[in-house]
C-alpha cells in the first residue's frame, strides 16, 4: 500500500487518510477519512483552502479493509451455529464476533498468537480464555488498522487461525443445592439466591431446597440422591481439609474428589468431583456472594463440558486474585491500629 501527502490534482480515486473539512456551495462539511476520493470530493477540499492531502492507494496485491476484515472472520467462523458465534457486519476495518449463547469461551491460543504475529495491521482481540459469555456479548473483534493489507498476509492469517474458537454451551439443565446446617441455625436464602443467579446466566434450574445436618452421612445421603444434573455443596463450615465432612462425604455416597483447594482468592476452599457421572462441586463460603469468585470458573466449565482436572486449577494462580468481597469474614488485609 501507497501512504502520503500528494497534490490534489493527484488524489482522485485515493482513499482519504483523515477526515477533513471541505465546502460545498459554499456550506462548510467534512470528508470521512476512508472515503475514496472523486472529483467532487477534490472540488470540496479545493474550496476550503486544501492543496495536498494525506491518501492511501491500494497496490494490486492489497486487499481492501473492510472485505479483509470479513475474509479473516469468515476463516475464523467457518461454521457459525455449530461454534455458537455470530459474524456482524464491517465498517472501518472492523468485524465483530458475538456469541448466539450462554457459555464459555474457549480458544486455541496458539492459533490466535499465530494469526496477529502474521501482520501488524492484521489484528485480533478476545475476551480471555474460559471467559462466561452471554447470548449476544462481544467474544472477540478483528480490525484490520490499515486501509488494505497484503492478500498473501491475510491469507496466511486466515490459515493461523482458522476455527479457532467457539462457545461452549451449557450441557446440564439443573442443579441441586445441597446446605448443610449445624445446631439448627437459619440460614437465610442468601447463598441460594446467589448460586440461582449464577445457574440462571446459564440457563440452569436449581432444584427444591435441600438442607441437611452437617455430617457426613447426612450429607452423602443427599448427594447420592441428588435430583438435579450437577450436585452443588455449601456447607454450614469451611471446608479446610481433603478429609473434611463435604469431601469425605462425597466418597462415602459412592463419588469421587478430583481436585482440592484453589490458587484462587476469593475462593480456596473449594473441592470437586463426580458421582454416577455428575459433577459434584464443593462450594466455598465465598459462593454466597454474587462477587466473582474461584467457584464462579469452576462451576462454568464444568457445566459447560469442559474438562477440569487438579492441574488445570493448580494453572489458575496467575489472574487468580480477585476483587475482595466486603462481606467476607477473614479479610485479606488486617486493619492498622
Amino acid at each position: 500500500m501507497i501512504f502520503g501527502d500528494v497534490p490534489l490534482d493527484q488524489a482522485e480515486g485515493a482513499i482519504l487518510a483523515h477526515s477533513m473539512p471541505a465546502i460545498r456551495d459554499g456550506q462548510p462539511h467534512r470528508i470521512a477519512k476512508g472515503t475514496v476520493l472523486t472529483a467532487d470530493h477534490l472540488r470540496d477540499l479545493a474550496a476550503a483552502g486544501r492543496d495536498h492531502v494525506v491518501v492511501a492507494r491500494l497496490d494490486a496485491d492489497d486487499i481492501e479493509e473492510n472485505a479483509a476484515a470479513l475474509d479473516l472472520a469468515q476463516a475464523l467462523v467457518p461454521d457459525p451455529d455449530a461454534q455458537g458465534l455470530r459474524i456482524s457486519g464491517a465498517g472501518a476495518g472492523r468485524v465483530n464476533l458475538y456469541a448466539t449463547t450462554p457459555g464459555v469461551a474457549v480458544m486455541d491460543v496458539a492459533a490466535i498468537n499465530a494469526l496477529n504475529a502474521v501482520h501488524p495491521m492484521v489484528t485480533l482481540a478476545t475476551v480471555p480464555q474460559y471467559h462466561r459469555c452471554d447470548a449476544g456479548g462481544m467474544v472477540a473483534t478483528i480490525k484490520i488498522i490499515a486501509y488494505g493489507v497484503p492478500r498473501a498476509a491475510l491469507a496466511q492469517a486466515a490459515s493461523a487461525g482458522a476455527a479457532a474458537l467457539h462457545i461452549a454451551p451449557p450441557c446440564y439443565g439443573s442443579a441441586t443445592l445441597i446446605e448443610s446446617q449445624v445446631g439448627g441455625n437459619d440460614l437465610g436464602d442468601k447463598g441460594r439466591a446467589a448460586m440461582a443467579a449464577r445457574l440462571d446466566r446459564l440457563n440452569m434450574t436449581l432444584t427444591d431446597r435441600v438442607i441437611c445436618d452437617h455430617t457426613t452421612d447426612a450429607l452423602a445421603q443427599e448427594i447420592a440422591q441428588a435430583p438435579g444434573d450437577v450436585v452443588l455443596v455449601l456447607t454450614a463450615s469451611a471446608t479446610s481439609d481433603p478429609d473434611d465432612v463435604a469431601p469425605q462425604a462425597l466418597r462415602v455416597a459412592g463419588g469421587q474428589v478430583a481436585a482440592f483447594g484453589m490458587p484462587v482468592d476469593p475462593g480456596n476452599l473449594l473441592f470437586f468431583g463426580d458421582i454416577a457421572g455428575k459433577p459434584v462441586i464443593g462450594l466455598p463460603g465465598c459462593a454466597r456472594s454474587p462477587a466473582l469468585n474461584g467457584a464462579d470458573w469452576v462451576l462454568e466449565r464444568l457445566v459447560c463440558g469442559l474438562a477440569l482436572d487438579q492441574g488445570d486449577i493448580s494453572a489458575m494462580g496467575v489472574g487468580g486474585l480477585l476483587k475482595e468481597i466486603p462481606t467476607r469474614p477473614r479479610p485479606r488485609v488486617t486493619p492498622r491500629i
